[in-house]
């Protein structure tokens, strides 16, 4: 994680420069492939999304959301790829390092809370056929988008206030750390009980019902695809973030604790280097995603690949399949027996 030091948790006599080559090889490689996948396919993302803004489904609102939360994590990207790649460290200093870690910890709780609310209102739009968010009422929906914004603002509020440009004398390189100690373990508790464990249940449980739901329900095609659908989204997700979360608590449970071994500590130093970067290819992956399970997304990319290969003669244009508004992720439309996304 870029708001905490491994190193400066344990405060043994371990060598502090164990897996700092890790870092320096494989960080910026990995940070650099996330950037450059990630802005084109979210940059190809939201051209699509503002081509076809008319007919922009519940789900379609959550999803430009997302990819603007995506975007903003992805421009610092770079920032922590100098970090971990070049001898001095951070060299941006603390205004910038609070600002790249507070959208770190943002991005982290839009993604999961935005994912939550798409789930809810799948649920009870198929379980309960009850349609909580709806075209008729787009407040309701962006009072929600506004919602996750300020409440994740809000969490990330220590790293605004305690992230640090450190000199990390036993390293000999400058870091973007987080200095509030007697602030540290309620901070993390917090991020793991709010930030991950509440809103994954909320995950699982909706999309297990709906699951349950359409295996009952008729239309074997579609059940078929609602669930290779279901199973993509909540699986990414989860493979991404779990491996961060998972280290981060291991962490947290060894707050202060001098007696676990070097190998121990290194192992878990390069886990915490390796895990948010898997977590940030969440961001390249959400736009990759949606091009093989959306049909209708696939079918738009394919036209701006046509109009930016000069290879359409006629002049594509973005239209619409049928007169029934629909999410540009799937063919199915928002009813009770359908998936959005």
């Amino acid at each position: 994680d870029e708001s905490y030091d491994s190193n400066e948790t344990f405060n043994g006599v371990c060598d502090p420069n164990e897996g700092q080559h890790f870092e320096a090889v494989f960080s910026p490689v990995l940070y650099s492939v996330a950037f450059l996948v990630g802005i084109l396919g979210n940059g190809l993302l939201l051209g699509i999304l503002t081509r076809s803004r008319k007919t922009w489904s519940v789900t379609d609102t959550f999803i430009l959301h997302l990819a603007v939360a995506d975007v903003l994590q992805l421009l610092t990207l770079p920032l922590w790829a100098a970090q971990d790649g070049q001898r001095l460290g951070w060299t941006f200093g603390t205004p910038l390092c609070k600002i790249a870690g507070a959208v770190f910890t943002i991005n982290c709780y839009c993604g999961i809370f935005l994912l939550a609310c798409i789930s809810l209102d799948r649920y009870l739009s198929i379980v309960h056929a009850t349609q909580v968010y709806s075209r008729r009422k787009p407040w309701v929906i962006q009072s929600s988008c506004l919602a996750v914004w300020l409440l994740s603002l809000l969490l990330a509020m220590p790293n605004l206030i305690f992230l640090e440009a450190v000199k990390n004398t036993r390293r000999h390189k400058t870091q973007c750390v987080a200095n509030f100690a007697s602030w540290e373990l309620a901070s993390r508790l917090l991020c793991h009980i709010v930030g991950f464990l509440l809103p994954s249940l909320v995950l699982v449980f909706c999309y297990s019902c709906i699951l349950r739901r359409l295996r009952c329900g008729t239309g074997a095609v579609q059940k078929q695809k609602a669930f290779r659908v279901i199973t993509a989204v909540v699986a990414v997700f989860f493979l991404c973030w779990t491996p961060y979360n998972v280290t981060l608590m291991v962490e947290t449970a060894f707050l202060g604790n001098n007696r676990t071994s070097c190998e121990f500590r290194a192992s878990l130093q390069k886990a915490m280097s390796i895990t948010p970067i898997v977590g940030n290819l969440h961001c390249s992956l959400n736009p990759i995603l949606y091009a093989f399970v959306g049909v209708k997304f696939r079918r738009q990319l394919l036209d701006i690949l046509r109009l930016l290969t000069c290879t359409s003669k006629t002049g594509t244009k973005f239209q619409s399949v049928g007169s029934r508004r629909t999410s540009i992720w799937s063919e199915s439309t928002e009813t009770s027996n359908s998936l959005a996304i």
